[in-house]
């Protein structure tokens, strides 16, 4: 038969990871569907014509005769719907999903839905830790690991926990979690967003049918529209009380609490820095939404080490810390860390790479305060420049391995020599991963 001859027929855009799940989603439904790709070459045509080699695939410029006779289409995340081929059709009428919708409509078990501009990987496999640590057969995707129509091949799962970027909640609107969060919101992906206002208007459709939101206290972007009919558990930078997670003092210690009783001393938590206790605040509150029980999730979050290159320990050499925070891609991952870490005057901070057209000047006022030097590699290693020379000694590297070298010779006993870059990595990198491993081979090479 004809694909495009019939009357119902989706049209996949994208062969990345995504478009091969839900390609592989849509057989199983006995649903009829070709592929389109803008590039000419996709990564993934040999194994998608492999396993799918019965089915049409549009590779170069959107057909958009073919698109405009589709039943609706469904993109991957990297796909805008600003491409002028999808604004044409949407104003047409055809509807235009991502598989997160899909997963939405398929769904029926509880689903816990976690976005934010930073942490949002650490939150969510920490949940998922939590869930499995309470006894509940648990499924962790998404955004980060397996896409999400993946995940609904798996057998007796109790609960989903889902990673989702605003890409993906752009063209969802059938997602009902039992608990859903915006765990921060700070400038990213402005070179996909004409603002931070567009960027935070995708983010807030996780909460459209939740049951419990939980949100920020300290910030306001975190939190749902007034008219929102949820039930609301915050966590905070401050003390807990009704309803809420924060930190409390017994004497000289500092706690995670819940309402006004104190759960777990932040010094006895593998994972470190004031930002990642607040990650744990935000599991915490998650967990109790879905109604895990409060002790599991503690024996949980007390065996949880962080995730790689997310403000990661690396080794102490000569009395200084050297902290692998390669994923802080955007300037409020490196604002969390610089807070996180921050004492007077010392941090090292090595930073740099590509901007993806972020403002850097809220590291000033932190970077003032706590970094002695920082030192600049990178593609827009001038635009960092500009914002902190005048308040920050900044230098300047032609490597990664010279950074390290160099912010080695800096060092003195105390002090915290934090790869955060504030920037994507592609201008010297393959991705954050290589980058980070990158700095952690030249740490260690510093010992031998």
């Amino acid at each position: 038969m004809n694909l495009i001859a019939t009357s119902q027929l989706t049209v996949v855009i994208g062969l990345g990871m995504t478009g091969l799940s839900v390609a592989r989603f849509l057989r199983k439904s006995n649903q009829r569907f070709v592929m389109m790709d803008s590039r000419e070459a996709p990564p993934n045509i040999k194994i998608f014509k492999q396993e799918f080699g019965e089915i049409d695939v549009y590779l170069g410029e959107l057909d958009k005769a073919l698109l405009r006779r589709a039943s609706e289409v469904v993109i991957s995340p990297g796909v805008s719907l600003r491409t002028p081929a999808l604004k044409e059709i949407i104003a047409s009428g055809v509807s235009v999903v991502g598989d997160v919708e899909l997963f939405a409509r398929a769904v029926t078990k509880p689903v816990i839905a976690i976005t934010g501009s930073n942490a949002k990987s650490t939150v969510t496999t920490l949940v998922g830790e939590m869930a499995a640590t309470c006894g509940l057969s648990v499924a962790v995707g998404g955004n980060v690991g397996v896409p999400v129509l993946d995940l609904l091949d798996r057998q007796n799962i109790d609960i989903f926990v889902l990673e989702l970027s605003s890409f993906q909640l752009e063209s969802t609107s059938s997602l009902k979690p039992i608990a859903a969060t915006i765990l921060n919101v700070s400038h990213d992906h402005m070179d996909r967003y004409e603002s931070i206002a567009e960027y935070h208007q995708a983010k807030q459709r996780i909460y459209r049918h939740a049951q419990t939101v939980v949100i920020n206290r300290q910030d306001a972007l975190t939190h749902p529209p007034l008219s929102k009919e949820a039930k609301v558990i915050s966590f905070g930078n401050d003390s807990s009380d009704m309803k809420s997670f924060g930190f409390t003092q017994q004497g000289n210690a500092v706690y995670l609490g819940y309402q006004f009783k104190p759960l777990v001393a932040v010094e006895s938590l593998t994972i470190k820095g004031r930002h990642n206790h607040l990650n744990a605040l935000a599991a915490l509150a998650l967990g109790v939404a879905a109604g895990f029980e409060m002790q599991c999730m503690l024996a949980a979050l007390l065996s949880y080490k962080g995730l790689p290159h997310r403000c990661e320990y690396i080794a102490t050499l000569n009395g200084a810390m050297y902290i692998n925070d390669s994923k802080a891609t955007n300037v409020g991952a490196t604002l969390a860390a610089l807070e996180g870490f921050a004492e007077e005057k010392n941090i090292i901070l090595l930073a740099g790479g590509e901007s993806k057209g972020a403002d850097f000047s809220p590291l000033l006022t932190v970077a003032t305060r706590s970094v002695k030097l920082t030192i600049l590699i990178g593609r827009d290693a001038d635009k960092l420049y500009s914002v902190l020379s005048d308040s920050v000694n900044c230098l300047y590297q032609n490597s990664l391995v010279s950074a390290v070298q160099k912010a080695m010779q800096h060092a003195e006993n105390g002090d915290v020599i934090l790869l955060s870059p504030a920037c994507a990595s592609f201008d010297m990198f393959t991705d954050f991963e290589d980058r980070g491993r990158q700095f952690i081979h030249a740490v260690k090479a510093l010992a031998v």
